[in-house]
């Protein structure tokens, strides 16, 4: 039996908190506690005055904070390679680098040695768990899925969609694209962490006829995810309009195709009215609000107290490489500066929530991830609470160690962990309760060759002795 004993602060969530109030409701704080982890999964906690029995491993983080593996509900694995591009707007951006990246993905070498850098990026972000697009390519989806699964990590994916509007290299038809779809669903959705999501890359790059058949894969099979863009940038909603005279809205496209559920990951939701929050409440789907990459491209300001006020989920997302950093304090800091301009004010409580325990609920999976319940997956993230020198003297200051000032309360300091924070700050970081990022260290995992040679279908010949790709931090 494999017991893990990690001494630290504990920082979860036990319920949502309240909108705008950085008061503690929702919020479990532990300061000095141990974090006890029995064969993957969280056994409890107790004092730090009371460290457990000789028979557990104790890892000692005192000073620092410990909390759930962040979950990042949409991000691009392709897309590492185009982060930071300049480009005036979505669409170009799209033509001029995301495109011509996604194209290398066909060969599956270079699919599984981008899925394995992509995934250990995320874990050396703090990221445990992720809702991903990989390209159109069948074996883009299959090394992403063998890395994770060698990883433990908890993933969401699925063979992007694309039959029109992208270069013929990057397009699929539609009984073709059924076809992979039902072959990946068997092998993968399922199978240890992992889920299939339908993947619409969004509405102007399938057919109706594509999205039609993408409606069809979620009915005919339970449990499924759907992930795609939405009203992301006022030239792309035009499009979208062209394309779809007889839907009242670009969000009413996926609903008349019955793409909306509670399983629905909607990037970006930025150019919705009233009416398409209100079915996104009815539905179930959730808004993935991706700020540095709003920003970046210029898209807009998602209005987050509109989706509180209709009372639909929205969770928080890198969109790496639209965004600008896998870190998901970078992404937090930018939403609480969105937020900002619309004239109301985002609490560190809230965003985290919404990293965590939020996201978690949101996808159907709170009894697994996103907290420190017991029984949960041991997803967990030790942080220095500051890195720098300015970042050590606002924490001093935080915690009233300078005499000149006041000290501050709880939510004071985390806000500026929040804000200032990066991936410089992720000490280590554990999935299922086994180490897979320790800062200074290389960390080896499972080759994703190994994982694709183990996969449930023996008959499938895609390259069983793939690459195989390991940690490379420091």
């Amino acid at each position: 039996m494999n017991k893990l004993a990690l001494h630290g602060d504990l920082l979860d969530f036990e319920a949502t908190p309240g909108w705008g109030d950085p008061a503690l409701h929702g919020v479990r704080w532990r300061p000095d506690h141990w974090l006890l982890i029995e064969d993957g999964r969280i056994a409890g906690t107790l004092p730090g005055r009371e460290p457990p029995g000789e028979d557990w491993r104790r890892e000692e983080h005192s000073g620092r904070l410990l909390m759930p593996g962040f979950i990042d509900t949409h991000v691009h694995c392709p897309q590492l390679d185009v982060i930071a591009s300049w480009s005036p707007g979505l669409l170009h951006w799209l033509d001029t680098y995301t495109f011509p990246a996604e194209q290398r993905f066909a060969d599956p070498e270079v699919a599984a040695a981008g899925a394995g850098l992509f995934l250990d990026a995320l874990l050396a972000h703090g990221t445990t768990s992720a809702v991903v697009f990989p390209t159109v390519h069948a074996a883009s989806a299959e090394a992403l899925f063998a890395a994770a699964s060698a990883r433990g990590m908890r993933l969401v994916a699925g063979k992007v969609l694309m039959d029109r509007g992208a270069p013929p290299a990057l397009t699929d038809d539609v009984a073709g694209a059924e076809r992979d779809n039902e072959a990946l669903i068997a092998r993968w959705h399922g199978r240890g962490r992992n889920a299939y999501a339908v993947t619409v890359r969004f509405a102007i790059t399938s057919t109706p006829e594509q999205l039609a058949m993408a409606g069809r894969l979620l009915a005919r099979h339970e449990g499924l995810y759907l992930q795609t863009h939405v009203a992301e940038n006022r030239d792309e909603v035009a499009e979208v309009a062209r394309l779809f005279p007889e839907a009242r809205s670009y969000l009413d496209v996926y609903h008349r195709h019955g793409l909306l559920g509670p399983r629905s990951v909607l990037a970006h939701g930025i150019w919705l009215d009233d009416e398409d929050r209100r079915l996104l409440a009815d539905t179930g789907a959730q808004i993935a609000f991706c700020p540095t990459s709003n920003l970046f491209l210029g898209s807009g300001l998602f209005d987050w107290q509109a989706a509180v006020d209709h009372g639909h989920k929205v969770s928080i997302a890198t969109d790496v490489g639209g965004g600008t950093s896998l870190s998901m304090q970078r992404t937090l800091a930018e939403g609480y500066k969105v937020q900002a301009l619309r004239g109301t004010r985002l609490t560190a409580w809230c965003a985290l929530h919404a990293a965590t325990r939020g996201a978690a609920e949101a996808l159907g999976l709170g009894a697994e991830i996103g907290h420190f319940d017991v029984g949960a997956a041991a997803d967990v993230v030790a942080w220095d609470w500051a890195h720098g020198a300015a970042a050590l003297h606002r924490d001093a200051v935080a915690r009233g160690a300078v005499a000149t000032l006041p000290a501050q309360d709880l939510h004071a300091r985390v806000f500026a962990w929040m804000t200032l924070a990066d991936e410089r700050n992720v000490a280590a970081t554990w999935v299922a309760g086994v180490p897979r990022f320790e800062r200074g260290r290389m960390l080896q995992n499972v080759s994703i060759g190994t994982a694709l040679a183990a996969r449930p279908d023996p008959r499938d010949p895609q390259h069983a002795d793939g690459a195989d790709v390991r940690s490379r931090h420091s």
